[in-house]
């Protein structure tokens, strides 16, 4: 049995400016993204993508990542609550954000650079899928430090005491999703997209792994408890995924053409 180590959420502090653990894991993720995508621009040619249309793709997909991710949560799991509380929609402040949100106020944000700039919107998709998973790993080690998307109760020699939940050993769900949803998933995208594919096929590729660590994890994770557990018993992050793991095997397996544009 192990007990979470309560490290404080508060990163540095410097008289009335606060910066969190968390907010500095989104950073160093965003970091990340550019990082790697300077790198696919200067190895992997077949993209024929320059720093101005990655420096687009950063901004409108962040912007996409903070409003997606909010109103996602907003509109998948409390829409009643928020539908009586509108001032709180936008309360960042408070918690609540989805993945799934996130995701798709990234593929708007990534739909405009691609009109603003005349590139083919699923050929710059596959440009950033392997760019977003270590994202991905450092978001959920906030989850962690913040104590926060705990696991379900385990008998196992891992399970962990989350002193803000209670005393019982729980899955440490978060790190599961870090490795899996983050190291994993980026390394398995990181070497299939140093060869030229089929356009698509990268994409598709991340919703189908992501949808089915993500749905595995699940099982792990407690529910959230205004939520519960729905369909089937599945949990809404579960049922969520079932359609990115659809629509990830069918753009994987109708991919056409080389991924070089001229």
């Amino acid at each position: 049995m192990l007990i979470h180590p309560q490290i404080d959420p508060v990163a540095l502090g410097i008289g009335p400016l606060k910066i969190h653990w968390y907010g500095l894991m989104y950073f160093i993720g965003f970091l990340s993204f550019i990082h790697l995508g300077k790198k696919q621009i200067i190895n992997r040619h077949w993209f024929n993508l320059n720093e101005k249309i990655l420096d687009d793709t950063f901004f409108f997909g962040a912007i996409g990542v903070i409003l997606g991710g909010r109103l996602g949560y907003v509109l998948f799991y409390q829409p009643l609550y928020y539908f009586t509380h509108p001032d709180e929609i936008f309360a960042f402040w408070q918690g609540g954000m989805s993945f799934h949100g996130g995701l798709i106020g990234v593929l708007l944000g990534i739909y405009w650079t691609t009109r603003k700039h005349n590139t083919k919107w699923l050929h710059t998709m596959d440009f950033i899928a392997p760019l977003v998973p270590l994202g991905l790993f450092f978001g959920r080690i906030g989850n962690f430090i913040n104590q926060e998307l705990w696991g379900r109760p385990t008998d196992l020699p891992w399970g962990m005491i989350f002193p803000v939940i209670d005393s019982v050993p729980r899955h440490p769900s978060q790190i599961y999703e870090a490795i899996l949803e983050g190291i994993i998933l980026f390394t398995i995208l990181w070497i299939f997209s140093s060869e030229e594919r089929k356009i698509g096929q990268t994409s598709g590729l991340f919703l189908l792994l992501y949808g089915v660590f993500r749905f595995g994890i699940e099982f792990t994770r407690e529910p959230d408890r205004f939520l519960g557990l729905l369909f089937l018993n599945l949990t809404m992050g579960q049922i969520l995924c079932l359609p990115m793991i659809g629509i990830g095997i069918y753009i994987f397996l109708k991919s056409k053409g080389l991924n070089n544009i001229d």
